[in-house]
């Protein structure tokens, strides 16, 4: 039962990494671009802080392992290095 939130954050967190991995500016000028990838970068870090926070509640950790822990860690830096290098 734990499972289902849990896995929804990830997948909404990993649609939040696709959209800021595939969609980018056009170009320097495109300003509209480098905000909309910005915010899907800045969202999926968010993400990323909640599904690791529910992750490391001990009664979650108990129940489905610590293996959970892996998708908002790889989910969140990809999203950091895309943000980092958008500049």
């Amino acid at each position: 039962m734990l499972g289902l939130p849990l896995g929804l954050v990830h997948l909404l967190n990993a649609v939040c990494v696709l959209a800021a991995v595939a969609a980018g500016p056009q170009g320097p000028w495109d300003d509209q671009g480098y905000a909309g990838v910005s915010a899907a970068c800045f969202v999926s870090l968010c993400l990323s802080a909640i599904g690791g926070l529910i992750t490391l509640i001990p009664s979650v950790r108990r129940a489905m392992g610590a293996w959970w822990l892996a998708p908002p860690l790889v989910l969140g830096v990809v999203a950091y290095v895309r943000m980092a290098t958008l500049a």
